[in-house]
C-alpha cells in the first residue's frame, strides 16, 4: 500500500514537473517580441559585444548598473550586442556587423583591402544574429532592424546603412560580380528601419588638438595595437575579449589561431594607420567620412548627445560636474576651455557653442553630421532622412552606457528609446 502511495506521488509529480517543462517551452516558442524589428546595439572604440567573455563581468550595454539587454529582454524587446573590431575602422567594422547579422564569412572587399594591405576575408559566422534579416515577411514586407550605436558604433552604424544603400563602386569595379559580397552591390537600403547614435562624434572632437600637440596621439595609437597584438595571442583572446585583428595578421582568430609574427604584424598596422577607429576619429578622417556617408531618405535618423559640463559664463568656459568619471575628467576640462580656433583642414569652427562636452565627445559634434539634413525632435512630427535631434541627456559618455549612472535612470532612458522605435510606421 505504502509502495504504491510513493509511486503515485512520483507519477504525479513527474506529470506536474513535465506539464510546467513543456508549458515554459510552449511560452518560449509562443513568444512574440513588442518590436517587430529587432534592435542591434554597437559598441564604441575599444568595446565588445555581448558573446565575448568580459560582458559577462561588465556589460558594454549597462556597465555597472546591470546587463541591460537582458532587462530590455525582460521587458519584451528583441535586441542583440553585436561584436566588431574596437580598433577597426568604420569600414572593417561595418562589413563585420553585415557578416555577423547575416551569418557569413566576413569581406572586407578586394579594393579595400588590396589598399591597406591586409586579407580580404576575416572570420566566419555560422549562425546568423537575425536569420529572416532583408528577406519578406508573410505580407511581402521585407525584414527590417533597428540599428543603435554608442560612440563610434554611431559611425559603423552610419558605414554599413551607406553600403547596404549604394553599395561600393570601387568594389564593383575590383571584383569578379560571382565573388562580390552583397554588401557591396547597393539596393538594400530598406533593410533598416532606423538608426539611432549616443555620443557619437559625428564631427569629430577638439580634445584631438590638445592630444596631438603634447604627443599622445601616436603613443595611444601605438600602445593599443601593441596591447591587442599581445592579448589577441593569448588563452583570453576570444575568453575574455576579441580584438577582430586578423585581417592584419595582429590577432588570431578564436579557436583557429593564424596570428603572423608580432612585430611584423604591428609594422604592417601601424603602415596602415588610416583604415582604423582612431584615424575615422580624427577631423580629417572625419572630413573624408564626409565624403563618403549620404542620409537615406527612406530611414529613420535619432541623436542623442550628452554633456557632463556646466556653464561658467563670466568666463566663457565648462567645467565638468563633480560626478563626471575621473578617468576622463582631465579632457572634460581641456575641451571645456579650448579658445576659438579654425581647423585648416576642414573649416569647421570650433568656439564657444563647442565647449560643452561628454568628457569624450563635444556635444555640439554628437548632435548630427554637419553636413546632413537635420531637426529638432517632435514627437508629432518624426520625419525620414532628417537627423531627428533629441534635447541633451546630462553625463558623461560612460554614462550613457550605465558606468557608474543611475540604474533605474539607464533603463528608463532605453525603455523610453525602445518604446519611441517601436511606434515608428
Amino acid at each position: 500500500m505504502k509502495i504504491n502511495k510513493v509511486l503515485s506521488f512520483v507519477l504525479v509529480s513527474v506529470i506536474i514537473f513535465s506539464s510546467f517543462t513543456l508549458t515554459g517551452f510552449a511560452a518560449k516558442d509562443s513568444w512574440q517580441p513588442k518590436n517587430k524589428e529587432p534592435f542591434v546595439f554597437v559598441h564604441g572604440l575599444n568595446g565588445w559585444g555581448g558573446a565575448e567573455g568580459i560582458n559577462g563581468l561588465i556589460p558594454y550595454w549597462g556597465a555597472t548598473t546591470g546587463d541591460l539587454m537582458q532587462y530590455l529582454q525582460q521587458q519584451g524587446y528583441e535586441c542583440y550586442s553585436a561584436s566588431v573590431g574596437p580598433l577597426s575602422s568604420a569600414w572593417d567594422r561595418a562589413c563585420e556587423l553585415y557578416a555577423q547579422i547575416i551569418g557569413s564569412r566576413v569581406d572586407y572587399g578586394v579594393a579595400h583591402s588590396k589598399k591597406y594591405n591586409h586579407d580580404r576575408y576575416g572570420r566566419t559566422y555560422y549562425t546568423p544574429l537575425i536569420p529572416e534579416w532583408g528577406e519578406l515577411d508573410e505580407n511581402g514586407k521585407i525584414h527590417q532592424i533597428h540599428l543603435i550605436g554608442h560612440s563610434f558604433g554611431g559611425t559603423t552604424v552610419r558605414m554599413l546603412i551607406q553600403l547596404l544603400t549604394e553599395g561600393s563602386p570601387e568594389e564593383m569595379a575590383a571584383t569578379d560580380p560571382n565573388e562580390i559580397s552583397e554588401l557591396f552591390t547597393g539596393g538594400k537600403g530598406d533593410w533598416v528601419k532606423s538608426a539611432t547614435t549616443i555620443c557619437t562624434p559625428h564631427n569629430s572632437a577638439s580634445v584631438y588638438y590638445p592630444l596631438v600637440s603634447l604627443g599622445l596621439y601616436d603613443i595611444v595609437q601605438t600602445v593599443s595595437y601593441l596591447y591587442a597584438g599581445i592579448a589577441g595571442r593569448t588563452y583570453f583572446n576570444g575568453r575574455l575579449v576579441d580584438f577582430h585583428l586578423e585581417q592584419y595578421g595582429l590577432t588570431e582568430i578564436p579557436g583557429e589561431g593564424g596570428a603572423d609574427n608580432l612585430f611584423k604584424a604591428m609594422k604592417l598596422v601601424l603602415e596602415n594607420g588610416d583604415d582604423s577607429c582612431l584615424y575615422d576619429l580624427t577631423p580629417k578622417g572625419t572630413a573624408k567620412l564626409y565624403d563618403e556617408l549620404s542620409i537615406n531618405e527612406d530611414i529613420y535618423y535619432f541623436s542623442y548627445a550628452f554633456s557632463t559640463t556646466e556653464e561658467i559664463e563670466f568666463l566663457g568656459i565648462e567645467m565638468p560636474a563633480f560626478n563626471t568619471n575621473p578617468v576622463i575628467y582631465l579632457t572634460a576640462v581641456m575641451m571645456g576651455i579650448m579658445p576659438e580656433f579654425t581647423d585648416p583642414e576642414t573649416g569647421v569652427v570650433y568656439d564657444e557653442s563647442w565647449h560643452a562636452n561628454d568628457a569624450l565627445v563635444n556635444t555640439e559634434s554628437a548632435k548630427y553630421p554637419l553636413d546632413e539634413p537635420h531637426k529638432d525632435f517632435d514627437k508629432d512630427n518624426i520625419e525620414k532622412g532628417v537627423w531627428n535631434v533629441m534635447p541633451v541627456e546630462e553625463g558623461d559618455h560612460g554614462a550613457a552606457i550605465g558606468l557608474f549612472s543611475d540604474k533605474e535612470k539607464v533603463q528608463e532612458f532605453y525603455l523610453e528609446l525602445c518604446e519611441m522605435l517601436c511606434e515608428l510606421n
